[in-house]
């Protein structure tokens, strides 16, 4: 076996940036172990004594810390040198995020051009557990219009794009998501049983495209389609929302046709 050569870094400072006290109840393991985390940003390898030495701990406290990191995935253990590196859960979060940008940077053309064709606001959407972040939006010109969501989150049942999402998993999954009866509403037009959400998803699977009618908003009314995404065999999903005074059952099949156009070019794009 031959030798490994470690090129170590200049450690970065584990402090806090100047001006930032921390959180008003901080949790000493819990940050030990972030600061562990942050070390691989500089170090490939990492050693028990390198660790108990850059956190200020006992070797004992970074050797369990360390223990801990790799039993969730986030590093593992040569077994020849004993050193730590990155592991499997660590990739796949920085992926997960250059992911997301790549499907933000891709779509928001057809954002664009949905928005100038349809006239509404756009959004694109991607599943976080049960919710559904907003990841862009493109706002309509019109006086009255719904804004931009980037960055918030509702629960996917109670949204046209969550709907599509949630309509792609597998019962297994959707069964996660959703272990109870109850779930959460936002207006009185949200669904709240588990057993009237399925069915909807199903609807969803058969006409190819979801909608929300003040589900979310009371004054909002949002229909959706999904978008597959080539990167990591999941999707997003492009909605169309707008004042409910605009967007009613009646203009629907307009919006679909323009949605499911644009969303087969954003798939082979992104194939």
């Amino acid at each position: 076996m031959p030798k490994v050569t470690r090129q170590r870094a200049p450690n970065r400072p584990l402090e806090p940036p100047e001006g930032d006290s921390g959180p008003r109840y901080p949790i000493a393991s819990v940050d030990n172990a972030l600061k562990l985390l942050l070390l691989f940003r500089d170090q490939r390898l990492i050693r028990v004594s390198e660790a108990s030495e850059a956190l200020g701990v006992g070797r004992s406290t970074a050797h369990r810390l360390l223990a801990m990191l790799q039993h969730r995935g986030f590093i593992r253990q040569d077994p020849e040198t004993k050193a730590y590196a990155s592991g499997p859960a660590l990739v796949d979060i920085g992926l997960s995020v250059v992911r997301r940008m790549d499907i933000r940077a891709h779509l928001r053309p057809y954002l664009e051009e949905l928005s100038a064709e349809l006239g509404e606001t756009i959004h694109l959407m991607v599943l976080e557990g049960a919710n559904a972040l907003f990841l862009d939006s493109v706002e309509s010109r019109q006086a009255l219009r719904t804004s931009s969501r980037v960055g918030r989150s509702y629960p996917a049942h109670t949204t046209s794009g969550g709907k599509v999402l949630l309509a792609q998993l597998p019962p297994e999954r959707l069964a996660q998501l959703f272990e109870r009866d109850e779930l959460p509403g936002l207006t009185d037009r949200s669904t709240v049983k588990r057993k009237k959400l399925l069915r909807e998803l199903e609807l969803v699977r058969e006409r190819g495209y979801g909608t929300n009618f003040g589900e979310s908003e009371p004054d909002v009314a949002a229909v959706a389609v999904a978008v597959r995404n080539a990167f990591d065999n999941g999707c997003a999903a492009l909605a169309v929302s707008a004042p409910i005074s605009r967007l009613d059952e009646s203009v629907v099949p307009r919006v679909v046709i323009a949605l499911q156009r644009v969303s087969e070019r954003a798939e082979r794009e992104l194939g």
